[in-house]
């Protein structure tokens, strides 16, 4: 049992390394491996790593909070979006025959889409934050709070579907949304607003049979000490170099997914 859960516990360390020295890369990440180098089905995986970013996420929350870097209206609005849109996808998924090829298909080519839109996100973070001040959506709070909802909902069904979204791709777009809100503060309030999302979404799967217990315990064991290291280790390691090599993993792994 020891020898058969090692691996995953290896993948977790990796990733909770990855996720501690840059911020982002946990569910961008641990799905593709679980779908690909461990060939689980695409649900499972996504499922799995639901859950998997509910209790790692936890953690990062508990963090923000305690620097105060969490806009709770913020994690609000976006929850209004996201909450419904989890309900509505994850009924969708309940109704249909998630073991039928056409089905994992359509995971796998949402999760490749949802990783190339996170690894243009990263790549492309300066131009987006050149938009954000043209914008100037701060200027019209009617608009900027009705775009935050919508967001929140965009994010919920790519969650829900994929388990990618709730990360860079948020930050990304709440950076133009929230022009001038700090960006620690945007940081802090899409890692809060993951927490319900994720844990609502990985909740969900695991009652429709799409998430695995044992596999997300396997997991956690590594990814936490992986994520204290993570932290530790990143001062000192240059952030632009990681971010450059991990959209280029991103980029190629989604583009597999998208033409498989």
């Amino acid at each position: 049992m020891i020898a058969f859960a090692f691996p995953y516990v290896v993948s977790g360390f990796l990733v909770g390394l990855i996720v501690g020295m840059t911020g982002v890369g946990g569910g961008s990440l641990m799905t593709p491996i679980l779908l690909l180098w461990f060939g689980l089905p695409a649900s499972t995986a996504v499922g799995t790593d639901l859950l998997f970013a509910a209790v790692t996420k936890t953690c990062g929350t508990t963090v923000h909070q305690l620097g105060h870097n969490i806009d709770w209206k913020l994690v609000g609005l976006l929850a209004a979006g996201s909450a419904p849109a989890v309900l509505v996808t994850l009924f969708v998924m309940r109704h249909s025959d998630l073991d039928s090829r056409a089905a994992s298909a359509l995971v796998s080519h949402v999760l490749g889409l949802a990783l190339l839109l996170t690894s243009v996100s990263l790549v492309y973070r300066r131009y987006i934050m050149r938009i954000s001040a043209a914008l100037a959506l701060d200027e019209h709070p009617r608009t900027q709070t009705v775009a935050t909802v919508v967001l929140g909902t965009l994010v919920g069904t790519l969650v829900s579907l994929s388990s990618v979204g709730a990360g860079a791709i948020g930050v990304a777009v709440l950076l133009v949304l929230r022009p001038r809100l700090p960006t620690a503060r945007i940081v802090g309030s899409d890692i809060a607003h993951a927490v319900p999302l994720t844990l609502l979404a990985g909740l969900g799967h695991l009652m429709i049979g799409t998430a695995d217990l044992g596999l997300l315990a396997a997991l956690l064991i590594g990814s936490l000490p992986g994520i204290v290291l993570g932290s530790l280790l990143a001062p000192r390691v240059p952030e632009r170099v990681l971010r450059l090599l991990l959209s280029i993993v991103l980029a190629a792994v989604g583009g597999r997914l998208v033409i498989a």
